[in-house]
Order: C-alpha cells, then sequence, then structure tokens
C-alpha cells in the first residue's frame, strides 16, 4: 500500500513538474502556481487501477524550480526539486534521482506520458512539436484529448486514449 501511495505521488510530481515550464523565474512577478491535481489510470493487465489528489505549489521555471504536493489538510506529500540533468524527488520514504522529467515518469507511471506537450496543454493549447486535430472541447494530440473548454476557469482534463486510460486533471487556482 505504502509502495502504491509512494508512486502515485511520485507521478503527480512527475506531472506536475510538468506543468511549470513555462513560469517565469521565482524572481519575476506571478512566481507561484497553486492548485489541484487528480490523476485516475485506469487497470491495466498487470496493474490495479489507481488514483491521486493533491493540493500543489510551483515554483520557478523549467530549468530550476520547486514543486510542494500536499494533502487537503497541508501535510507534505512530496517535493520535487529540479536543475539541468537533474530531478529529485521527496517523499516520506526518502529521496529519489532522476535523470530528467521522462524517465520520472516512465518510472513512476510504467507508461510514456508527454511531458513537454503537456507543458501547453495545462496553458490550453496543443504542443507545436506535433500535429493536433480538433475535438469537441479541444484537441487531440500525441494518442490523447485534451478538453480545453473550462480552461479560462482554470480547469484542464487530458485523458490517453490507448489502454490503460490515463486521467489528469488540473484545477489551477485563479488570481
Amino acid at each position: 500500500m505504502r509502495r502504491a501511495a509512494a508512486r502515485a505521488s511520485a507521478l503527480l510530481a512527475a506531472l506536475l513538474l510538468a506543468a511549470c515550464a513555462t513560469l517565469p523565474p521565482p524572481e519575476a512577478a506571478g512566481d507561484v502556481l497553486g492548485g489541484r491535481l487528480a490523476v485516475r489510470v485506469d487497470a491495466g493487465a498487470d496493474t490495479p487501477a489507481r488514483s491521486e489528489s493533491a493540493t500543489f505549489e510551483l515554483r520557478g521555471d523549467a530549468q530550476r524550480g520547486r514543486l510542494d504536493l500536499s494533502t487537503p489538510l497541508g501535510s507534505m506529500v512530496a517535493q520535487a526539486r529540479w536543475e539541468p540533468a537533474a530531478v529529485r524527488l521527496v517523499t516520506p520514504q526518502g529521496e529519489r534521482r532522476f535523470a530528467d522529467l521522462d524517465a520520472l515518469t516512465r518510472e513512476v507511471l510504467g507508461e510514456s506520458v508527454p511531458v513537454a506537450a503537456l507543458f501547453d496543454w495545462l496553458r490550453g493549447r496543443p504542443w507545436p512539436g506535433a500535429p493536433s486535430m480538433a475535438a469537441p472541447g479541444g484537441f487531440e494530440q500525441l494518442g490523447w484529448q485534451v478538453d480545453v473548454s473550462q480552461q479560462r476557469e482554470g480547469t484542464v482534463q487530458a485523458h490517453r486514449l490507448s489502454q490503460p486510460v490515463v486521467t489528469v486533471q488540473v484545477r489551477l487556482d485563479l488570481p
């Protein structure tokens, strides 16, 4: 049970780290982005379904930054810090290091997640690095359906269309 919780926390950290790539440096105004994140992974052939949610706070940018994940009551679940060529994730179970965000998502989820695309998706737009197609409420890209119909209210949802289905929902705290 603890291992599953640690994996879910690490997954949340990876996804939230992806969201920070276009934030301004810590010295700039508006350097903190916070809100709620929920991730659900449907059951696979050898893995049970799992879901996790957390509140988060992001600081920094794609090169250097920090992500704090907390329970709704404010207890720290995980803290991630990143810099060029290194990602560190600290949980109650200890510290783990990864070469990059992609390595973190592969290890935690056991599947490929388009981290680079998430940067744009959370801002309500397709990633310019791959073709996209309009879909109801948003677009499809890289095998994911992204619903940005509520992006102005701070909500973005992404659903991976292949099995196992992965659903990511972010609700940003708006100023």
